[in-house]
């Protein structure tokens, strides 16, 4: 999609004092609208390159908008985010997401059963149409998680993954997680089986 916005603007936010207070949400508020405002300076900006491609400070600005995002459930943010026909592919599970409703009920989801939800996204490599991040995510699991966990443990949980994005005329047209669920599961006090009966070698599990 191309801006249509003439180059030579200026991006100006103005914030009341009343609303710069030292509370979770504002802050939240200002970050969202500094690298909103980031990236609508970055879209104004004429580039010689095709109109399918995007710069490497734009894709790597969409990654750490996305973590935001999850972070704070932030569904308008989500939805500016991705195309209508987006797909994001979550690997661990093994489940395709497909189109922003359920984009966002997936990136949501940790805010159905945890509090202090925190996601860093630390290293991040960007290419012209494309940006790959690893973060680390962390939460209280104050709610049951489904029928996985249906009690309340109270108990923080770490754990890292990497998320990639491809981009498509400044938006994300499919994303995918990469996600080891194992720590998740033993932070909470489960524990990982394997079945032994009839497993005598490694040629055994092959066939």
């Amino acid at each position: 999609m191309k801006s249509s916005w003439p180059p030579g603007w200026r991006i100006a936010i103005e914030v009341s004092p009343d609303t710069l207070q030292t509370t979770k949400a504002a802050k939240q508020i200002l970050m969202r609208l500094v690298l909103l405002s980031a990236l609508m300076v970055i879209a104004c900006v004429p580039s010689g390159n095709s109109t399918n491609s995007t710069t490497a400070p734009e894709s790597e600005l969409k990654i750490l908008m996305l973590a935001t995002a999850v972070e704070s459930a932030d569904t308008a943010l989500i939805a500016d985010l991705f195309w209508p026909e987006a797909t994001y592919d979550d690997f661990a599970n093994q489940l395709t997401y497909q189109g922003i409703p359920e984009i966002i009920g997936y990136l949501t989801s940790a805010h159905e059963w945890g509090d202090d939800i925190y996601m860093n996204m630390g290293r991040v490599n960007t290419g012209p149409t494309m940006a790959v991040g690893e973060w680390v995510f962390s939460a209280v699991q104050n709610r049951p998680m489904g029928n996985q966990v249906p009690f309340v443990t109270g108990l923080e949980v770490v754990f890292n993954g990497a998320t990639i994005i491809e981009l498509e005329g400044g938006r994300i047209m499919r994303a995918a997680d990469y996600i080891d669920t194992a720590p998740l599961a033993l932070q909470l006090g489960g524990s990982i089986n394997f079945p032994s009966d009839g497993v005598t070698a490694l040629e055994t599990i092959r066939r």
